[in-house]
């Protein structure tokens, strides 16, 4: 017969009690990234009340909602010819997959008039997205609990451009994220096909697309990384054939428009130029170049690095390597990003093209965490300086380029392992 446990000391059981109120056990759920799952869960769950706050306590404010639900009615009347198709702001400049998103809202909410319903379908998009962004922070285990406080309560514009002003960004990046999701747990055919989705909605998704044309090549091979873009272009090609059938130069033309000028007024991050400089041609193609050269360097200098090098991306064996999650967002992220450095020009509500992304850009670079919280404080106030100043579209390119070094200076990401080794 075993001889029967001894029992703790009283002294020793009160210590374990005593522990238990300590700051060192809690800490972890602040501190490590391994424990975000309660921060997450709490902030989720008071991201549900904000909202619903905001939706009931802060003035609506139209800017683009009626707009979009005259462009859509337009189809609805039988109008394909993306020539013909306009609201009060102007001409329809969307891709296909907006306005069969936009005519499903317009049902919804009665003809576009029930606007209370649409704040809360909005809402409800705004933590579905939070749910995906949330997912992609966890696998990638880089970010501190603490610091999604700073993601969900710290952002009055946020919250704006989700549930006050209703706008098509946020449609277009909540498919991207679930497509990032989609290629962390390696179903890159179907994170293709959300992630061509998200383009149809609104073609600023397209600045994730070197980074994602270099993730297929590595994780897929060259063969594979043909059949995923044909999987892209099929959808694009479905959503828009009765535009195409109607006129198809217009629909290229209106829904895919990189050239479209943008209005001096509304713009973010160049206030400090003259008008003129801002609305010349040169300017736009320095700007190009400018971001052409970065992500080339940063290609070749820095993300290809984790995979052997940038030739190796043309000489990829048929034995594809299992990526990490980081190995997938840091070059996605980091290529938007870039892109985002670049613009033309930033609307208030682009900021929502990357705001979810700052904090695991600023977390994957060495600096420390007061200045990390320093350039997302001051990002946040330059986006919500209304109208834009001289000072505040400086500051917004000083942190974009301070953190822009930050990435380059940054670690590399460790090599993938094959599928070889990983079984090992």
């Amino acid at each position: 017969m075993a001889a029967p446990r001894r029992r703790a000391p009283l002294r020793q059981q009160r210590w374990k009690v005593k522990d238990f109120f300590t700051f060192e056990t809690y800490s972890p759920f602040i501190f490590d990234p391994q424990y975000s799952f309660a921060a997450m869960l709490f902030l989720f769950m008071s991201e549900i009340v904000v909202n619903i706050f905001v939706i009931h306590k802060v003035k609506y404010t139209e800017i683009d909602w009626v707009a979009y639900m005259q462009e859509v009615e337009g189809v609805i009347n039988g109008t394909y010819d993306y020539m013909q198709l306009k609201g009060d702001t102007g001409p329809l400049v969307y891709p296909a997959g907006f306005v069969y998103i936009f005519t499903a809202l317009y049902y919804i909410t009665s003809l576009g008039a029930n606007i209370r319903l649409g704040q809360y379908l909005f809402a409800a998009l705004y933590c579905g997205n939070l749910l995906l962004v949330f997912n992609i922070y966890r696998k990638t285990c880089k970010v501190p609990p603490y610091v999604f406080f700073f993601m969900c309560c710290a952002s009055y514009r946020i919250h704006s451009i989700y549930v006050l002003r209703m706008f098509n960004d946020p449609v277009a990046m909540c498919l991207l994220y679930l497509a990032v999701n989609l290629f962390i747990y390696n179903h890159w055919a179907w994170g293709c096909l959300v992630y061509s989705l998200a383009v149809s909605v609104k073609m600023n998704v397209l600045l994730f697309s070197p980074a994602l044309l270099m993730l297929l090549l590595v994780s897929q091979g060259w063969l594979k990384t043909v059949y995923h873009l044909v999987i892209c272009a099929t959808v694009q090609l479905v959503l828009a054939l009765p535009f195409l059938a109607a006129n198809p130069v217009g629909y290229i033309v209106r829904s895919f428009d990189l050239g479209r000028q943008f209005f001096y007024k509304w713009t973010v991050n160049w206030r400090f130029l003259p008008e003129e400089l801002f609305l010349n041609r040169y300017f736009h193609l320095v700007l190009l170049l400018l971001h052409i050269v970065a992500l080339v360097t940063f290609l070749s200098k820095r993300w290809s690095r984790s995979y052997g090098g940038a030739s190796s991306l043309l000489s990829r064996s048929p034995i594809h390597p299992v990526l990490n999650s980081n190995q997938i967002v840091l070059p996605l992220f980091a290529a938007n990003f870039i892109g985002m450095c670049f613009s033309r020009s930033l609307h208030y509500q682009f900021y929502v093209w990357y705001f979810h992304t700052l904090h695991y850009l600023l977390w994957s670079t060495q600096m420390s965490v007061k200045y990390r919280l320093l350039i997302l404080g001051v990002i946040e106030l330059c986006w919500n300086t209304y109208p834009s100043t001289v000072f505040s579209s400086a500051a917004l390119h000083v942190c974009h380029a301070i953190l822009l070094g930050g990435l380059w200076y940054s670690e590399t990401t460790e090599k993938p392992k094959t599928a070889a080794q990983k079984m090992e």
